[in-house]
């Protein structure tokens, strides 16, 4: 039986989160894409909790000349998630990418938090 897009994704998620764990001082980076929207969380899991999160649903934006309106909402999310995570202290992240390919939206996010000032 094939496995469907979706379960190779998990199943690639369930490999990378044996590796990747979030501290208080190095939060893991978690992104999660939809088809209309990019949401994005910073986990502590030694804690159990959503430090910050940002998402597409309630950012105002306007997609720059020759970016698509989904990659300029990805980086936007990663800005603002970059800011908000600068206000409770968190300067590096492990960048969690849920199985997703790093690749359009999810490296737009990952830019936009490192233009924000996160460190990977």
């Amino acid at each position: 039986m094939k496995e469907t897009r979706e379960a190779g994704r998990r199943r690639r998620h369930v490999r990378v989160r044996k590796k990747i764990q979030g501290t208080t001082e190095r939060g893991r980076l978690t992104v999660f894409r939809s088809h209309l929207h990019i949401y994005a969380q910073i986990v502590d899991d030694s804690a159990g909790k959503t430090v910050v999160s940002a998402s597409s649903l309630k950012l105002d934006f306007k997609p720059a000349a020759g970016e698509t309106r989904q990659i300029a909402q990805a980086k936007a999310v990663g800005a603002a998630l970059a800011v908000r995570a600068k206000e409770k202290g968190i300067l590096q992240v492990a960048f969690d990418r849920s199985g997703y390919r790093y690749h359009g939206r999810i490296a737009a996010l990952a830019q936009g938090a490192r233009d924000g000032g996160l460190k990977f």
